[in-house]
């Protein structure tokens, strides 16, 4: 089940790093935007690489790939087959899946694709933004973080 101080902890951990707002929000926009791809078995180590490419922080990467949880990943893929097929010029239809193997979601995969896409960018957009909130609000309740946040915010940069 859902341990939620397992969660508390996870995204505090996150909001206390040392690292800009905008690098953390960064990386976890990337995780959202993997959590909503149909490649189930591989958004941890799709976080994981992208992290290592995009030079961002492996904890918010997993974290973000992880939002898309098996309570909402029904009904994401439901919306996302739907608007990718409205986007492809196809008439709205329903998913019928018999279970989240590959091998039974191919025969859908242009418009499964297509959707999660769309709907993925857009909840990383939301996600950056979110995050970057957070993390400005957290660190303002202590001295110290607030200060630090500052000066990264006026360089535009991590500081050393």
């Amino acid at each position: 089940m859902l341990d939620k101080e397992k969660w508390k902890k996870r995204f505090k951990d996150i909001l206390s790093l040392d690292s800009h707002p905008a690098h953390i929000a960064a990386g976890f926009a990337v995780g959202v935007f993997i959590s909503f791809t149909p490649f189930f078995a591989f958004h941890t180590a799709m976080a994981i690489a992208l992290a290592f490419v995009f030079r961002l922080n492996k904890l918010t990467c997993i974290t973000g790939a992880w939002v898309n949880t098996p309570f909402t990943v029904f009904p994401v893929l439901a919306i996302s087959y739907k608007l990718g097929r409205v986007l492809r010029g196809l008439p709205p239809k329903e998913l019928h899946l018999k279970s989240l193997e590959w091998q039974h979601m191919k025969g859908y995969a242009a418009s499964l694709l297509l959707g999660t896409s769309i709907l993925g960018f857009i909840a990383a957009i939301i996600a950056y933004f979110l995050c970057y909130y957070l993390v400005i609000r957290f660190r303002q309740k202590d001295e110290a973080l607030a200060e630090l946040t500052d000066e990264m915010e006026e360089t535009g940069e991590e500081l050393e």
